[in-house]
């Protein structure tokens, strides 16, 4: 999983995303009976900087594969990619390296809703390749959150764990996310609390 995230982020192998799109549309469809059927999906975006460097959002790749699996797996949700909907502020370091209070300092602030009235008491579902300690989607969800949203999920491709293997597992805090999955290899779902990760 983590060669196959690699590949497309950094060496742009757009094969990659069918597959890891459809691995995402598996782990979302696991939030289907929990989750509202209508909801705004919205990719983690780069700073223009980096779009322009990579040349493309592999976020925004991965939710768009993912929408187009659950067109035909599940034809009753209604999710509409919102791509522009949130914007990066400013440039910010590699998340890689840093501790889980230095990552949380470099996203603080770094995210904004471009128009309120696109998120105001939506339902948004939030998609990033991989969620390590969760401060890129706290940061997230604060921005969208701050603009009116109803309730903000988060699914991510992998979830970094501290032995540097990815795994599948739920995340559900009424406090800050209403839940959160992130597919893996298994294909299994586990459930915990954001209150059991102390570095979220």
């Amino acid at each position: 999983m983590k060669e196959a995230i690699h590949a497309l982020k950094y060496d742009g192998l757009y094969a990659a995303a069918p597959r890891l799109g459809q691995m995402l549309a598996l782990a979302i469809s696991g939030l289907a009976a929990e989750a509202p059927l209508d909801m705004l999906v919205v990719p983690v975006p780069l700073h223009k900087s980096k779009h322009a460097q990579r040349g493309f959002n592999q976020s925004r790749v991965l939710a768009a594969e993912a929408l187009k699996a659950l067109a035909t797996t599940h034809p009753e949700l209604h999710f509409t990619l919102a791509a522009s909907s949130l914007v990066r502020l400013r440039p910010t370091e590699s998340q890689a390296g840093l501790t889980p209070r230095m990552r949380r300092l470099n996203v603080r602030g770094a995210f904004k809703v471009s128009n309120p009235a696109t998120v105001n008491k939506r339902h948004v579902l939030i998609i990033d390749d991989i969620l390590t300690t969760g401060a890129t989607a706290r940061a997230v969800s604060k921005a969208l959150r701050d603009a009116g949203a109803a309730s903000i999920w988060v699914a991510t491709l992998a979830r970094a764990r501290r032995v540097n293997s990815y795994g599948p597992e739920i995340y559900q805090d009424q406090n800050e996310l209403a839940g959160s999955v992130s597919a893996g290899a298994s294909q299994d779902v586990s459930r915990s609390s954001l209150h059991d990760q102390p570095s979220f």
